[in-house]
């Protein structure tokens, strides 16, 4: 009879363990034959304590594999979805090899997109096409709004309550695009649509430090606007610490930062964007969406949202994150005269992006 309970418990432990290769087929492998005993449903990591449960759609793509393992990584997540069109397999069972406590899913395909977006906490959109030497974000405009409208309307139907995190450029008309959707659908909460600029203040920091001698850590620089091109403003009077720079400096470094994307395409020769730091940045930003959650206090970041600090719908700016998205849009505070004509320059650009995104989804 002991025999008989420890060979049971022998081979519930063989199909937990063949279930990582060969997950349940109805979830996240359809081309897989079903076998007895080795589901991905009864796969479960022990020890992980309660945390959020997270998606990744577009989890295959150049920003998405190294998201997704930043957020494997990190001991707010509970539960990992990656989701793709392509390729989802294969990083579902690279990255669930990593011993963090969250468990990891994979869903591949769009007869899968909402089993992957039940239930989830905060969703991160990286999925689209990346710029290629000589694109602007503008070029990107058709494919990538498209895939953003298919992926929130999953979203608007499965987790229509989840924090969503937009990183889809050009994120200026995408984050209007995923509003009008959850209009349509009757789920939208401006609290909880939230654009990834953090990459601009990232970089902003880096730069300063750079030019100040400084630890990047230690520097902080708002960015407002939006995330393309002169709609990137950084507020280089509001440095933290505080700091005298010269016009030359100022010049130099405000164009840096706004054409820093263009610098990683070009370096890249073809091969690529800025793939790798924008995943640390999203992850960055991420990871404040879910201490905000928490519950945690004094949760500041930058970011595009609706927002009313200015005339436009949508702005990026500081803003306070808690249990129900942005709980507060920070003042702009005092701006020189050097940022008060970049402001109007990237007011001009924004409403035509903003309204390219609106008129998309209402054409």
């Amino acid at each position: 009879m002991e025999q008989q309970g420890a060979d049971a418990a022998a081979a519930r432990r063989m199909a937990t363990l063949a279930s990582h290769l060969r997950p349940d087929p109805a979830s996240s492998y359809p081309q897989m034959e079903e076998v007895s005993l080795l589901r991905g449903s009864i796969c479960r990591a022990k020890g992980a304590a309660p945390g959020f449960k997270v998606a990744i759609l577009g989890a295959a793509g150049g920003i998405g594999q190294p998201l997704a393992l930043l957020m494997k990584m990190n001991p707010l997540v509970s539960v990992l979805h990656l989701y793709d069109v392509v390729n989802a397999p294969g990083v579902t069972a690279d990255i669930s090899h990593m011993n963090t406590g969250a468990v990891v899913r994979g869903f591949l395909g769009q007869p899968q997109l909402e089993n992957a977006l039940t239930g989830m906490d905060l969703v991160i959109i990286p999925a689209g096409v990346p710029r290629k030497p000589g694109m602007t974000r503008d070029d990107l405009f058709n494919i990538n709004a498209g895939i953003v409208r298919t992926l929130c309307e999953g979203i608007a139907k499965c987790c229509p309550k989840a924090i969503v995190n937009v990183i889809s450029n050009p994120v200026n008309s995408t984050v209007p695009i995923a509003a009008e959707v959850f209009k349509k659908a009757g789920t939208y909460d401006p609290k909880r649509l939230l654009g990834v600029t953090t990459l601009d203040v990232v970089r902003a920091n880096t730069f300063v430090g750079e030019v100040l001698g400084l630890d990047p850590r230690e520097v902080n620089v708002p960015v407002i606007g939006g995330h393309a091109g002169v709609t990137i403003l950084p507020l280089l009077s509001q440095v933290n610490p505080a700091c005298s720079l010269t016009s030359e400096e100022v010049n130099h470094l405000t164009s840096r930062i706004q054409n820093g994307g263009t610098e990683v395409v070009e370096a890249k020769a073809g091969a690529g964007s800025a793939t790798l730091s924008m995943a640390y940045a999203a992850a960055k930003f991420a990871d404040a969406c879910l201490r905000g959650l928490r519950g945690d206090a004094g949760i500041v970041e930058c970011s595009y949202v609706a927002s009313q600090v200015t005339e436009l719908p949508f702005f990026a700016s500081k803003v306070r994150l808690g249990r129900s998205g942005v709980e507060e849009i920070l003042p702009l505070g005092p701006l020189n005269e050097f940022e008060r004509a970049g402001l109007e320059k990237a007011k001009k650009e924004l409403a035509e992006s903003i309204q390219k995104g609106v008129s998309f989804i209402n054409k």
